[in-house]
C-alpha cells in the first residue's frame, strides 16, 4: 500500500510540473509585454502600494499553505467562488 501511495504523490507532482510548463510561456510573454509597455515604471512610482500588495500576497500564500488540507474542497471551492464573484462585482462598479 505504501508504494501505491508514493506513486500517487509522484503522479500529482508530474501534473503540477506540467501546469507550470504550460504556464511558463504565457508568463514570459506577459512579462515581456508589461516591461515593454512601461508597466514596471508604474509599480516603481507607487512603491508603497506595490510593497503592501506584495506583503499581502506572500502572507496569503503562507497562510494558505499552512491551512492546506484542513478544510474539504466542498467548503473551499464555494468560498473561492464567492470571493471571486464579490471581487468581480466590485471591479465592475469601480469608476
Amino acid at each position: 500500500m505504501e508504494a501505491f501511495g508514493d506513486l500517487r504523490v509522484h503522479r500529482r507532482h508530474g501534473v503540477l510540473e506540467g501546469r507550470v510548463l504550460v504556464s511558463l510561456p504565457t508568463m514570459l510573454v506577459t512579462f515581456a509585454r508589461y516591461s515593454r509597455d512601461g508597466g514596471f515604471a508604474v509599480l516603481g512610482a507607487n512603491i508603497r502600494f506595490t510593497t503592501i500588495m506584495a506583503a499581502g500576497s506572500i502572507a496569503g500564500a503562507v497562510l494558505g499553505g499552512l491551512l492546506l488540507g484542513m478544510f474539504p474542497n466542498l467548503v473551499l471551492i464555494p468560498l473561492l467562488a464567492v470571493i471571486l464573484l464579490v471581487s468581480a462585482v466590485k471591479l465592475a462598479r469601480h469608476d
